[in-house]
């Protein structure tokens, strides 16, 4: 295998890795969310049954807990990341990362107690300082947990097997993963610091571009344009967690990335703070852009797809479409729809990435301040008509317009240039019964059939809405057998790595794939 390649699967495998805490993070950051909003002296003066003392506490004691996963985002990461990458044991090297990434951040607690730079807690934030898990350390976020991930990995990978002299047996096999883990971070804990400086003056540049007038166009932009490969959650991460994404001062505290700024004024400071105007500094790059697509141009798309479907398809079409787009709506799972025309027509998916950038710019623009992180008609009600100052009516009057827009460029190039949107096949072979009917083995086994059997599968992983398959040998693959399966679709994001679409059921054609391999 080239250089080019290895280097093109190991991303597109390190981007498969930040879906496990992502993945968390997406259900856990809704109730953070919710909890967080009902507890605030303004909800509850527009809610009184919210003030009530067992509603109150019970509110408060689940965002209580819920905060700890965010509190706690790097070791997320860490684990995930070592969880991913690992090809040969997975659990001792989560083990090891989390003995990791205790030693760096007390590492770099020692560097700083050495060179004099450790900075008194009232203050620490604003010098670039965090304290984490009670140990007061350089603020690396989400970067660190990548690291160790990475480095645990890596160690468990090349040492699992490790043989040592009799004398030193003791270390040996998957006991020296962990030992050498730890000497790897006692290491880059002291060397961290030296070049975390030039690292971070990088992404103050690269968020000069972000946080501009046109910033939300790049980042809504570059999300979808990363999602035919899976790598918008590295895109998302940047901005989200570095200073790629700015780095904002609240209340003295210094809150680095977009995330947990918005976390701070939207559930810590509330609307009637001072801070409450950063809404929409904060917002623009966040759950509206993701809102705009899911509630406006998912359905416009759909109708132009259902509009542009054979006469003889269009019963069957209807239900499919209405089906993805209620699963955007209520779940923010987008890949679904997507999938049905991006390899068919990528450049029809390059304008409706420019659309949806120029939507996120116009909302930007019009000052509308929608939190959270998801993109769910949920996300709409709670964050966008319950809170003042949202300035949601603006948002779906650029909505309507977008939506009007996408409609007419996707019916004009479908029928156009003739592409083969679901319905527009000569003999159309979407067949969702045994999905519908939950017949998962039955799913499971025509996909091991189309696939060539277990022998040519060498690993089986899944994110939100595919399978992600590691084979042997691309040839042995019959596409026929896979698209009866009931299969939205599927590609090839590197040589030997293909992605079969399932939507969110996916979970469950995993697992029974793994009964029957």
């Amino acid at each position: 295998m080239s250089k080019s390649k290895k280097f093109s699967e190991g991303i597109q495998q390190f981007g498969r890795t930040l879906l496990l805490p992502i993945g968390v993070l997406a259900p856990i950051g809704m109730i953070l969310g919710i909890s967080g909003a009902f507890v605030q002296p303004y909800m509850i003066e527009r809610f009184p049954f919210l003030g009530n003392e067992a509603v109150n506490a019970a509110l408060v004691s689940i965002r209580t807990i819920a905060s700890v996963i965010f509190d706690n985002i790097p070791l997320l990461f860490a684990m995930g990341v070592a969880y991913g990458m690992s090809k040969k044991d997975k659990g001792i090297a989560v083990f090891a990362s989390v003995a990791g990434y205790l030693t760096i951040i007390a590492t770099m607690n020692v560097w700083l107690t050495l060179t004099g730079k450790m900075a008194d807690p009232e203050i620490m934030t604003q010098v670039g300082q965090i304290s984490v898990l009670g140990i007061q350390t350089m603020n690396i976020s989400a970067a660190g947990g990548i690291i160790t991930g990475l480095v645990a990995a890596w160690a468990t990978d090349k040492f699992y097997n490790l043989q040592l002299p009799t004398a030193l047996a003791f270390f040996s096999g998957k006991k020296s993963v962990p030992i050498i883990t730890i000497g790897c971070m006692v290491g880059l804990g002291l060397t961290v610091p030296f070049i975390w400086e030039l690292f971070v003056g990088i992404l103050m540049k690269l968020s000069v571009v972000i946080l501009s007038t046109f910033g939300p166009f790049f980042t809504a932009f570059g999300e979808r344009a990363f999602i035919p490969f899976g790598l918008h959650h590295v895109w998302n991460a940047m901005f989200r967690f570095t200073e790629a994404g700015g780095s904002y001062v609240i209340d003295g505290e210094t809150y680095v990335g977009v995330l947990p700024a918005l976390n701070e004024v939207l559930f810590n400071q509330g609307p009637n703070s001072q801070y409450w105007s950063m809404m929409p500094e904060l917002t623009r790059f966040m759950a509206q852009q993701q809102m705009l697509i899911t509630l406006f141009l998912f359905p416009a798309i759909a109708f132009a797809m259902y509009r542009s479907a054979r006469t003889e398809n269009k019963a069957e079409v209807k239900s499919m479409l209405i089906t993805l787009v209620l699963t955007a709506m209520l779940g923010n799972v987008t890949e679904p729809l997507e999938f049905t025309f991006v390899f068919i027509a990528p450049l029809l998916f390059v304008v409706y990435a420019i659309i949806c950038g120029i939507g996120a710019v116009l909302l930007s623009l019009a000052g509308v301040a929608i939190g959270y992180i998801r993109g769910t008609i949920f996300d709409f009600a709670i964050f966008g008509l319950l809170y003042k100052g949202t300035n949601w009516q603006y948002f779906v009057l650029i909505g309507i317009g977008m939506a009007v827009l996408t409609y007419f460029v996707f019916y004009w190039a479908i029928n156009k240039f003739d592409i083969k949107t679901p319905g527009r096949e000569e003999s159309n072979n979407i067949d969702s019964t045994l999905l519908k009917e939950k017949r998962y083995d039955e799913v499971a086994g025509l996909v091991l059939q189309g696939l060539g059997g277990s022998a040519n599968i060498s690993s089986v992983e899944n994110c939100i809405t595919r399978l992600r398959i590691d084979l042997n040998d691309v040839s042995k693959i019959d596409k026929d057998v896979l698209e009866k399966s009931g299969c939205t679709g599927f590609f090839f994001p590197s040589a030997k790595h293909i992605h079969i679409v399932y939507g969110p059921q996916v979970e469950f054609v995993r697992n029974a794939l793994d009964e029957i391999r």
